[in-house]
């Protein structure tokens, strides 16, 4: 099974695809889109456009978004929460399964701790993905959420066809 891990991000969205064997999990690609433009909706535009390119270039069979955690800057959440869902849709119009994960159960699958720093997720992700070189912080990130979805990915669709039924 190949999986797109998504970290949403306005300014830069962190994307990894891996591939799941049983339990052998290996690295295929990782990367950061930036978004280009002078206004909201060519930055959320951009995104989709890359978003799309991965997804063509390297086929994955389901994928995984981070969850949007509230923060105090309000503005900055909404913002943060459009990027999120220009990535959702862009997922969605290629038919790819997604799984959504909080950013705590991320760490916790990844480094076994819930509230990990950035550098504890990116030393697992290398751990666990022999030779992986992430393109950065939130490309690592994005890898983290692929393995996490491994893990809990199946369980996940059944519980939402179960809800659905």
């Amino acid at each position: 099974m190949r999986i797109l891990g998504i970290d949403p991000g306005l300014r830069t969205l962190g994307w990894g695809v891996i591939e799941s064997n049983g339990s052998r999990l290996s690295h295929v690609a990782n990367g950061l889109c930036k978004s280009d433009g002078d206004d909201l909706g060519e930055r959320l535009l951009s995104l989709h456009n890359q978003i799309v390119e991965v997804i063509a270039e390297h086929q994955p069979d389901q994928a995984a978004i981070e969850q949007t955690f509230v923060n105090k800057d309000g503005a900055g959440t909404l913002k943060l929460g459009q990027a999120r869902g220009v990535a959702l849709l862009t997922l969605a119009q290629a038919g790819l399964p997604v799984g959504e994960y909080a950013p705590n159960r991320v760490k916790k699958t990844v480094v076994g701790v819930g509230h990990a720093d950035k550098g504890q997720v990116l030393h697992m992700v290398k751990l666990q993905l022999p030779g992986c070189l992430p393109k950065g912080a939130d490309a690592a990130d994005a890898l983290a959420i692929a393995i996490c979805h491994v893990y809990y990915g199946n369980t996940q669709q059944a519980r939402v066809k179960e809800v659905r039924a």
